[in-house]
């Protein structure tokens, strides 16, 4: 794929996201442009669906937006606002250990640097790079698995895991798209590029598309 593919890409997917509902993290940062409740958000919606991971999001911001505020709150409390969640349990204890260290290190603000977020227990590069770049506007690449899985089936980059996602696309896709990439593709893998049988025949940028292990199509 030519630089020039990857740009008509970006550019037509802003046009298309339009039409399609924000992702749930998205949505938190659009109406907040809190990185705390970019952090949280995103640590519920770890292996979560995104209308699961909105109600839960607004449910505990409704009683605490705030490393100290959501201290304040009992481990089972949050574990009920959150619920269903994937590991709703487990993400109730990550939540308040990471409020802890955020008072305790960093006097209740959460670091805008990739290597002081992965500090935190429970944060890992996806959630980091999300965080930098979504709630600080700072060059960062989020890979889940929807960016993961659609730039190798591009034939953009040709990885076997995230973290070899984020690493060849640091190098390859150029920096003015950090930002936007995970959102964009989020939002395209969940309404078109499905992981499963993928919507080829409505999609806006099928041309580029090598369709690597793509068996099936609609």
């Amino acid at each position: 794929m030519k630089d020039a593919d990857i740009t008509a890409i970006v550019r037509t997917l802003k046009r298309e996201v339009e039409r399609w509902d924000p992702t749930a993290v998205g949505q938190v940062a659009e109406d907040s442009h809190d990185p705390f409740r970019i952090l949280i958000s995103c640590l519920l919606s770890l292996r979560t669906k995104d209308e699961v991971t909105g109600g839960a999001s607004a449910r505990l911001f409704r009683l605490a937006d705030t490393p100290a505020t959501m201290l304040q709150l009992r481990e089972r409390t949050i574990a009920r606002l959150i619920y269903p969640v994937g590991f709703y349990r487990t993400k109730a204890k990550v939540i308040r250990g990471v409020c802890r260290s955020l008072i305790e290190e960093y006097e209740g603000r959460v670091p805008d640097d990739i290597d002081e977020l992965l500090k935190l227990k429970g944060v890992g590069r996806k959630t980091a790079n999300l965080v930098v770049s979504v709630g600080y506007g700072k060059p960062g690449i989020c890979v889940d698995t929807h960016v993961h899985r659609i730039s190798n089936r591009w034939g953009y980059v040709k990885t076997r895991t995230p973290e070899e996602t984020e690493q060849a696309l640091r190098r390859k896709l150029p920096r003015r798209y950090w930002i936007v990439f995970n959102d964009l593709l989020v939002s395209f893998g969940q309404n078109v590029c499905k992981p499963i049988s993928p919507l080829c025949s409505r999609c806006p940028v099928e041309r580029y598309c090598a369709k690597v292990r793509v068996t099936r199509s609609r």
